[in-house]
């Protein structure tokens, strides 16, 4: 019976002991497991820093314009600064100098420096279509402003150009009762300037009494305008209006009609509603009319497309901004750029 009594004792005895050996074992295992869940998550935050520093970077964009001379594209560059902050990216703006050798090498340099995307406003629309293949081969997004460019752009973002010329035409040729002798005044060949052209010349078809007397090209700017302008005064004895394809060229108009004594002469029509455009027109002289872009808008769009761009989504190949006419009347409540 001693024995019997002994042997539970024993067996009971090692049924605890094996029992407390489970037990740790579990808490052991529990443990471990807490600690490798502790260790995962520190190497997931590990594994996230390089994205978080990632997001931190800086995008890099390069914008090229025709000009800085002209206060269009001043007011397209600050327009672009002021929303690439919202993105945390940093602009570079640089000025063709209306030189299509010199936005190209500007391309090059884009490319070297590896920018992130590329805003272009284009001197030439089909001379800067090589650049624009290179930037793309070299996988960064090209988004065109004030104008379409050849050569595979991701997208463009600008004024209905077609419509300015329109609102331009209807205002000189109602205001000349339909006849009388006009001066046109083109620009660069750049899309923007050839689809104003073509929205004045569809109203003009409909005036066959208003005769375009010379035609010349002031290259948007106005230096040029004032020289050619001074000429054209000179072979013509009576002009009833001007239009010009911007207002740097109106302004030009306006200095060699001045100078030659001929303000009572003939009124002057422009586009893009630039500031010294506003101030001529509240002088309420010769100065008439401007077809008002928004340059401002324009670059903010095209960074916010971009930013689309860069995302992969898709993105529509074209986003016209309307433009609207400004006169001597409506100039006061006109807020400008």
């Amino acid at each position: 019976m001693k024995s019997y009594k002994l042997c539970s004792v024993l067996i009971l005895s090692l049924l605890l002991v094996v029992t407390a050996c489970s037990t740790g074992n579990s808490n052991n295992g529990e443990s471990g497991s807490a600690s490798a869940a502790s260790d995962n998550k520190q190497g997931n935050a590990k594994s996230a820093k390089p994205d978080d520093n990632q997001s931190d970077k800086k995008l890099k964009i390069g914008l090229t314009v025709p000009t800085l001379g002209n206060p269009f594209f001043v007011a397209m560059s600050k327009g672009a600064k002021e929303v690439a902050a919202k993105y945390n990216a940093e602009v570079t703006v640089v000025s063709a100098d209306q030189d299509l050798a010199k936005q190209t090498q500007q391309f090059e340099d884009f490319i070297t420096q590896k920018v992130d995307l590329i805003l272009l406003s284009p001197f030439d629309s089909k001379g800067i279509a090589a650049a624009v293949q290179q930037a793309k081969a070299a996988g960064i997004p090209v988004v065109a402003l004030d104008g379409s460019a050849e050569g595979g752009i991701d997208s463009v973002v600008m004024s209905d150009n077609v419509q300015a010329g329109r609102l331009a035409g209807e205002y000189l040729a109602k205001r000349l009762n339909g006849k009388g002798n006009l001066v046109l005044i083109d620009g660069p060949p750049v899309s923007a300037v050839i689809d104003r052209i073509k929205g004045f010349n569809e109203v003009l078809a409909n005036y066959p009494d208003i005769k375009v007397i010379a035609n010349q090209n002031g290259e948007g700017n106005r230096e040029k305008t004032l020289t050619l302008m001074e000429n054209v005064l000179q072979a013509n004895k009576q002009i009833d209006a001007v239009f010009c394809i911007n207002d740097e060229e109106g302004v030009g108009v306006k200095i060699a009609q001045e100078q030659a004594g001929r303000s009572e002469e003939f009124f002057i029509v422009g586009v893009d509603g630039a500031p010294s455009a506003s101030d001529a027109l509240k002088e309420k002289k010769s100065y008439a009319a401007t077809s008002a872009q928004f340059p401002n808008q324009m670059a903010i769009q095209g960074v916010e497309l971009a930013m689309k761009v860069l995302k992969g989504e898709k993105v529509e190949p074209q986003v016209l901004i309307p433009t609207e006419l400004i006169t001597q009347d409506n100039v006061d409540s006109y807020k400008g750029w």
